[in-house]
């Protein structure tokens, strides 16, 4: 099968090779960036490539640090599940096996929120993930994560973090002094810090929002001060992304409603409104797939379709396979997919959206910043 699928800039990096990068660097092997006695990688959730390009008066530090190579190439799906995952796995997601926001589990026959359902009822942060993370495998570093205080015990956090110290504040400032402290405090030091208010004010209110530009704002600030410490103390940074974002408008909300042909043999719905996966009826998933082949708003694979493209890294293994839609439906432009039957419409109400394969989606930046900046 061929498909039209968007290209990723020449040369970007994908995520999975960031940390590896870092890793050379701090070894002083040959790397993308310098050598270093310590790294910090900076995640910003949330922040596309051209997120960043449309604001840079807002922005004027990262503005500064930008170039046609400073870019890498998320996953798909473009979601924080997934991406992160790859991220801190250095492994593509037909590996690790978090295939997307809401996935089926082929042993219990229910969907999990790969985010929030772990636990001894749910996933087991252990089993589930079919890699294990760099901060548990790595024997030559000390790993540090500088987040939020609420994500320390985690099912998603021992699930890709597990082995490193933990550490948090709520506030971005403090949390990128206490990642400065923890790469000054000792020679090889990974630090993984952690910016979630981006993405929060981008669902909520949009990109365009004010609540989102002064997001932008802080994080700009706070990779000032980051690289301003860093540099001084030798330390090499890189701030970069689990996906970027794009706002949904509501009358580009396409509500799937009883009757629809395109929900005919539909047992369940995964994913998120811009990356469907669409769990058919015993029998149904070749009828599901025709009833979706005309689509004239998304990309539209069956199982098969996409894991032959490449979209889930390869191989994928059969009980990875096992997790990913018969269908899938990934949104083009600004539309994305919601399920009409649900009582629960809270997704609607978020206006920023991720998890196709857009470059708004996709490409995110991966700046050097600190010892890491003469590149």
């Amino acid at each position: 099968m061929t498909l039209s699928l968007p290209a990723d800039p020449p040369g970007a990096l994908r995520l999975t090779d960031v940390l590896p990068q870092l890793m050379a660097a701090i070894d002083g092997h040959p790397s993308r960036w310098p050598a270093a006695r310590s790294a910090v990688v900076f995640v910003v959730d949330g922040l596309g490539a051209n997120n960043l390009a449309e604001h840079t008066g807002h922005a004027r530090f990262l503005a500064a640090h930008r170039g046609k190579k400073h870019v890498a190439a998320s996953v798909f799906p473009s979601t924080t599940a997934a991406a992160l995952t790859s991220l801190l796995t250095a492994s593509p997601v037909g590996v690790h096996g978090l295939v997307g926001y809401r996935a089926l589990d082929p042993v219990e026959g229910v969907l999990r929120n790969q985010l929030t359902d772990w636990g001894p009822r749910a996933l087991d942060p252990l089993t589930w993930p079919r890699a294990r993370p760099l901060s548990e495998t790595d024997d030559r570093h000390r790993w540090v994560v500088a987040s939020k205080p609420e994500y320390a015990g985690t099912g998603f956090t021992v699930a890709t973090l597990r082995g490193a110290e933990i550490t948090g504040d709520k506030d971005l400032t403090a949390r990128v002094d206490l990642a400065v402290r923890a790469a000054r405090s000792e020679p090889g030091t990974i630090v993984y810090l952690y910016a979630p208010e981006l993405d929060s004010a981008g669902h909520r209110h949009g990109v365009d929002s004010e609540q989102w530009i002064a997001a932008l704002e802080a994080v700009d600030a706070a990779a000032r001060r980051l690289h301003d410490a860093a540099a001084a103390a030798g330390i090499g940074v890189v701030l970069t992304a689990d996906h970027g974002m794009v706002d949904v408008p509501a009358h580009r909300q396409i509500v799937l409603e009883e009757g629809d042909a395109r929900l005919g043999g539909v047992a369940a719905i995964g994913g998120e409104p811009r990356m469907l996966h669409l769990y058919a009826e015993p029998g149904a998933a070749p009828a599901l797939r025709a009833a979706w082949a005309d689509e004239p708003t998304a990309w539209v694979f069956s199982r098969d379709e996409a894991i032959e493209a490449g979209l889930f890294g390869g191989p994928v293994a059969a009980d990875v396979a096992a997790r990913i839609g018969d269908v899938l439906v990934a949104a083009r432009g600004r539309y994305a997919y919601y399920d009409g039957r649900l009582a629960d419409t809270s997704l609607q109400k978020m206006i920023g959206q991720h998890g196709s394969l857009t470059p708004e989606e996709r490409i995110v930046p991966l700046l050097p910043l600190g010892a890491f900046s003469r590149v």
